[in-house]
Formats: structure tokens, C-alpha cells, sequence
């Protein structure tokens, strides 16, 4: 990945630029993509992100396909997203985000949406809306969206898996056999998960994962372990 301020070039998904560098490269600052089909939307999102007092580490890519190869090549925790972008739409941008990069947050950016574009955004996993009046709203998104998602970094990549699948309502039993586990590596986990989340019982898991968006959070959370008596804390 360059180190420079170029656009990515056409046909390379992989050239992924960095538009604001780390004065401190022993940092691990927020990395923000922005993924924009226009020229116009990347440069009003990338000027509103280069004039914040928040030092990030920016990328940028106008594809669906750039933006699948930059989530593992950028591994950003923020995605900032144009919409549409080429055929997809933004429900279909975040299942990418969400198939790739569980964790990170995933900020749409337009002119307009009607209000069911806007609640099925926000039900899938959205962390917020904003439109391009409000451009300057980024900052605090970005702000918000790397708080809640904190206790995020304590937990290992199996452990994102496990909290993922309980929070989709899978049984122990079952999330252990997709995983290749034993139920009782499975139970250890999610009990070590409430532990480095500060969570206590499994509807709290649930809600807390439904607001960083690992799960839809459409239903009703009592409903999501319906069947496994797990309304119990653990």
C-alpha cells in the first residue's frame, strides 16, 4: 500500500492511499475508508475528514470491488460510504463490511433517503445517516462509532466470531460444531467475552452486539434466544 496521497488507480483495488499520516508510526490510529463512486462526494468527505482536529489514517476507493480488496488490505474500523456505489446499495455495502470486517463502522453519507431506506439502514447495522448538508456531522459519528466499538479490542478474533453467532441466536451446541469447537471452549468463550465486555446476561450480549452492528437489529431482543432458556446471566 503507497504511502501517498493518489487516487487509487483503475483496475489496482489494491492501491489503497493514505491521505493523513501517522506522526507517531508506534500509533495505531483510526483507520477511515471512504468509499465513493463520485469525485465530487470522495473530495467533500475527504476535505471534511482533513479538516478535523482528529489525526486518522484515510484511505479512499470509488468500487465495490476496490472496496472489498482495501478491507483486508486497509482493515479500516470505520467505512464512510457514498449511495449507491455502482449497482450496490447501501444494505448490500454493509453485508460486505459485515462478511469481512465484523467490527468496524459503517457511515452512510448521501443526498437523500427516504425513511424506509433510512430505518432499513439503521435496522441492518448502519451507524448513522448523514446527509451531505450535514457533512460536518462526520467528525462525531467517527467519534461515537470508535467509542461504542472500544471493549471491541480486547477480544480476540474467535471471540468476535462466538459473540457474533450468539447474538444471531445460534445454540451452543451449533455454534461450536461451525466453529470446530467443544461446547465447553464455547461456554468458556462467551463467558470470557461478558467478562472483557462487562456484560452480565445474554440480552445485554445481544443488544450490545446489535449496536455495533455485528447483527441486524430488527425482532425483538427477548425472542433472539427463544428455545435455549438463555435469558439467564451466565
Amino acid at each position: 500500500m503507497r504511502n501517498d496521497s493518489r487516487e487509487p488507480s483503475p483496475g489496482h483495488p489494491e492501491d489503497v492511499p493514505v491521505l493523513r499520516n501517522d506522526p507517531n508510526p508506534g500509533n495505531q490510529l483510526p483507520r477511515v475508508l471512504v468509499l465513493a463512486e463520485s469525485e465530487a462526494d470522495a473530495e467533500l468527505i475527504s476535505n471534511e475528514l482533513q479538516s478535523t482536529w482528529m489525526t486518522l489514517m484515510t484511505g479512499r476507493v470509488d468500487s465495490a470491488d476496490a472496496f472489498i480488496a482495501a478491507l483486508d488490505a486497509f482493515a479500516p474500523d470505520v467505512v464512510v460510504s457514498g449511495h449507491p456505489v455502482g449497482q450496490f446499495g447501501a444494505l448490500e455495502l454493509l453485508e460486505m463490511l459485515r462478511a469481512a470486517r465484523p467490527t468496524a463502522a459503517f457511515i452512510i453519507v448521501t443526498d437523500a433517503l427516504t425513511d424506509a431506506e433510512s430505518v432499513a439502514a439503521i435496522r441492518a447495522g448502519a451507524e448513522d445517516l448523514i446527509l451531505k448538508v450535514y457533512v460536518s456531522r462526520i467528525t462525531t459519528a467517527i467519534n461515537e462509532a470508535l467509542a461504542v466499538r472500544r471493549p471491541l479490542r480486547q477480544l480476540s478474533p474467535r471471540q468476535v466470531e462466538v459473540l457474533q453467532l450468539v447474538a444471531q441466536g445460534s445454540r451452543t451446541r451449533d455454534i461450536a460444531a461451525r466453529l470446530g469447537l467443544s461446547i465447553k471452549t464455547v461456554e468458556s468463550h462467551r463467558g470470557e467475552i461478558m467478562k472483557r465486555l462487562g456484560l452480565h446476561d445474554l440480552v445485554s450480549l445481544v443488544r450490545y452486539a446489535m449496536r455495533v452492528g455485528l447483527v441486524p437489529s430488527g425482532g425483538d431482543v427477548s425472542q433472539q434466544r427463544r428455545g435455549e432458556g438463555e435469558g439467564v446471566p451466565v
